[in-house]
């Protein structure tokens, strides 16, 4: 009689089930953990680069994901103050040779110049005229009769007397009664940076000296206005070029940050608006600025910090390519020194 051995439990025909029952639950699980990956990744990705993906929790214990906007994503400036794009060229499209036709000869039509075109800055910061960002207001104010100015002073003096009640003053006491007029005749004084113009301001001062080292004016005090609150901020702009061959008059550089300090602004642009005004008047080899100032709206208010500052700069040409160059002009502002 043939006996047949009985085989373990590990070679027992219904072994391999198992096994392969152990193997088809792994891969489930591993495919489910992929579909979390990639639904996680689509989560993530969005069609917009300023767009942040953020979850949210419910009330079921899942998370669900909004998208909110980006604050950066987009310039400060109004629309109005940025330049006008370039025309794109048109191809030309090639076509089949035709018949020959018999041209017809028309009377020349006079065309008149284009000033706009042809004049107008390469800069993002100064128009065709000299001025820095123009905008419907700015034109107004600047061109504006004496009946015009009388009314725009009066309906000054009636914002600000309006805040005085509002604050819980009584604008008709002896101290404030002539506030409002004083306030709007300052509040215009600290933005008459908008009625100016650069090239007036430049005023021809460039000579062809034939110099190409580097010329620095340091420590110019600037006064200007936060756009956010209304408030001062106060500090010093260091302003360095390295002249192709023609050198500019030096007052003419702390003119031109005064020019663009005088109105509502922002340290950053301002310090950018000053070494792009340069760079467009000069045609410099290279412009550096670098501004240093204390934010009455940080330390007045908010978090209150009365010992910090703000460092602010923007280098373009040769400072941009050339790191020995900055370097050399950051050392002899002082920015270097420990």
């Amino acid at each position: 009689m043939v006996q047949f051995d009985t085989l373990p439990d590990a070679e027992s025909p219904s072994a391999p089930s198992s096994v392969n029952g152990d193997k088809k639950k792994r891969s489930s699980s591993k495919m489910g953990r992929d579909k979390d990956r990639s639904a996680s990744k689509k989560r993530g990705n969005t069609s917009d680069p300023n767009m942040l993906s953020v979850s949210i929790p419910t009330a079921n214990g899942d998370n669900a994901y909004a998208e909110r906007r980006s604050s950066v994503s987009k310039p400060a400036r109004d629309f109005r103050d940025m330049p006008e794009p370039s025309p794109k060229k048109k191809r030309k499209r090639k076509t089949a040779p035709t018949t020959a036709v018999i041209p017809v000869v028309t009377a020349p039509t006079p065309t008149t110049p284009d000033i706009e075109s042809s004049t107008r800055s390469p800069s993002p910061v100064i128009d065709f005229d000299g001025l820095s960002r123009p905008s419907r207001g700015t034109r107004e104010r600047l061109e504006e009769s004496d009946a015009q100015k009388e009314e725009r002073l009066a309906r000054m003096k009636g914002a600000v007397r309006t805040l005085l009640e509002c604050v819980g003053e009584d604008p008709d006491r002896e101290g404030l009664l002539a506030t409002p007029e004083r306030y709007a005749k300052a509040m215009l004084f600290f933005t008459k940076g908008y009625q100016e113009n650069v090239r007036d301001i430049v005023n021809g001062a460039i000579f062809q000296e034939g110099h190409n080292e580097m010329v620095i004016v340091k420590d110019i005090e600037v006064f200007s206005m936060c756009e956010h609150h209304l408030v001062p901020f106060t500090g010093k702009m260091h302003i360095g070029y390295i002249p192709a061959n023609a050198v500019i008059g030096i007052s003419k550089l702390p003119r031109i940050a005064e020019l663009f300090a005088r109105r509502l602004q922002i340290q950053e642009r301002l310090t950018k608006e000053v070494a792009n005004a340069i760079m467009d008047v000069l045609q410099p080899q290279g412009v550096a600025v670098v501004m240093e100032s204390s934010h009455l709206c940080m330390v007045m208010r908010g978090v209150e910090k009365t010992s910090s500052s703000t460092i602010t700069s923007c280098v373009l040409g040769c400072f941009e390519r050339k790191e020995k160059t900055r370097n050399e002009f950051l050392s002899l502002i002082g920015v270097n020194r420990r």
